[in-house]
């Protein structure tokens, strides 16, 4: 193979609580990141490590408008059909289509508002790639069940899937079941909908929520084969490889011990069951997964179809208590890597990073991948109504050179690739909007303030050129 094969899949990805708005609209009930502020404590918020979700007086709340793509998805997929989108990598709002999450029917006019986006993705002949949770959950559900710790929310998701599988089959093929389901427990408001008890062990409670997850992401899985044997359905991880620090046996196994809290899901989503390491790993920290009747066979018999990952940056760690001290609280953090460029926004560059992953994957699981999250934030200056990000450019320039290499050279099994945030959206970590992402400008400040009005940046023309030609133009 000289190049990538006709069948591969270009486009960009989002998320409703970072693009989509109207919050008071179309019946929509309160979701989880609605009450989520901007500002230093936000990550508290993340980590599940607060206990009052009411609106502050003088906070600003992102999300509640984002960038109002509920009002301008027309405007925003014809861009993207200008653009040459083959596949564009949305959510759907849970709290849209069951406002508080337990009710036996649905709301049909948040129904409708998705039939018409997907009826105008395929006007521009854009494929839907659809996120049904993408750190999106009704807040009752969070308020009055405790969110995923909860087994009650698997029956909930059930019938929220259910209820799209039907009302889109034809219309969407390809689904992911949970976003980034590892960062659960790391992140388990976002991820899971989890407040975490201060008198409980806190690894208890994201592993008991995780093992939900888990299980709801299997039924998806036989639920949306049931409806439509022609849907493909693929898990959805946060990766990155961990490297060693040094050669060190010591530091190789660390790098590896880290790794493996990403495969302890990829394990159980695309094997079927739980890893004998992450077994052990529980034993030692005291935690017994809570398995009921019918758990290991829905697990085991409902594997993914495809992997999908997010991938940003790589990581580095050291076994040496002394050097890894600055890291060692902190599980987002990661020591500095020399022989990778500058530190931006806590990341360092590393595109032959994106081709490891890829190898390692495919390598451990042999089924087909898909990168539905890669992109760089930046601040950029609007000149006569355009952007000259050639630094965005560069990046994805790099980037898919090293997906070319794992495909090309390597092997790899790849389905498609969808840049994350491919409009200006509110970042998820820090909920800005001046650390942007996308081949089209919003004109939107971090206090919400703007016309919303759209740009086409310089890259957005170069990536219509680089999808034009399947990858091949990357000048």
């Amino acid at each position: 193979m000289s190049k990538l094969p006709d069948t591969f899949l270009w486009g960009g990805a989002t998320a409703a609580n970072q693009v989509e708005g109207g919050y008071q609209e179309g019946g929509r009930g309160l979701a989880n990141m609605d009450v989520v502020p901007q500002g230093p404590d936000r990550f508290s918020y993340m980590f599940g490590d607060v206990s009052d979700l009411s609106f502050k007086e003088g906070r600003h709340y992102p999300a509640l408008n984002s960038i109002d793509f509920y009002h301008h998805y027309k405007e925003d997929i014809r861009m993207m059909g200008e653009m040459g989108f083959q596949v564009f990598r949305m959510s759907i709002s849970w709290s849209r289509i069951f406002p508080k999450g337990d009710e036996e029917e649905p709301n049909e006019e948040g129904l409708r508002f998705y039939e018409n986006v997907f009826q105008e993705l395929k006007k521009y002949h854009i494929e839907p790639l659809v996120t049904i949770c993408h750190y999106d959950f009704p807040l009752y559900l969070v308020t009055e069940y405790g969110g995923f710790k909860n087994r009650k929310l698997i029956e909930f998701y059930k019938r929220y899937v259910t209820v799209l599988f039907k009302r889109y089959k034809g219309l969407v093929h390809y689904w992911l079941t949970f976003n980034e389901i590892n960062d659960s427990v790391i992140l388990p408001y976002i991820s899971a909908g989890v407040l975490i008890d201060p008198g409980e062990d806190r690894d208890v409670q994201t592993y008991q929520a995780a093992h939900h997850l888990l299980v709801a992401s299997a039924w998806a899985v036989k639920i949306g084969h049931d409806i439509d044997p022609e849907n493909k359905i693929g898990n959805m991880v946060c990766a990155g490889e961990w490297y060693p620090y040094t050669c060190a046996p010591a530091d190789v196994f660390q790098a590896i011990t880290n790794n493996r809290h990403l495969y302890f899901f990829t394990d159980v989503q695309a094997r079927g069951a739980y890893p004998s390491y992450g077994i052990k790993e529980l034993e030692r920290k005291g935690i017994k997964i809570p398995f009921e009747e019918g758990d290991k066979e829905i697990l085991r018999d409902n594997t993914v179809d495809f992997l999908s990952f997010s991938y940003y940056a790589t990581h580095v760690v050291s076994a040496d208590e002394k050097i890894n001290a600055d890291i060692a609280e902190n599980p987002l953090a990661t020591l500095d890597n020399p022989y990778l460029g500058p530190v931006k926004y806590k990341r360092q560059d590393d595109p032959m990073g994106l081709r490891i992953t890829l190898n390692t994957l495919y390598d451990r699981y042999q089924k087909p991948l898909f990168i539905v999250e890669n992109g760089t934030g930046a601040v950029d200056e609007l000149r006569n109504e355009t952007v000259e990000d050639d630094y965005r450019i560069d990046y994805f320039r790099k980037h898919i050179q090293a997906l070319k290499d794992a495909v090309l050279l390597d092997g790899v099994e790849l389905l498609g690739y969808t840049s994350w945030g491919c409009i200006d959206l509110i970042s998820a970590s820090s909920a800005q909007m001046s650390k942007r992402y996308g081949f089209i400008y919003v004109d939107l400040d971090d206090e919400g303030k703007g016309t919303y009005k759209r740009y086409r940046k310089k890259s957005f023309y170069w990536y219509k050129k680089v999808i034009a030609s399947n990858g091949e133009d990357l000048d």
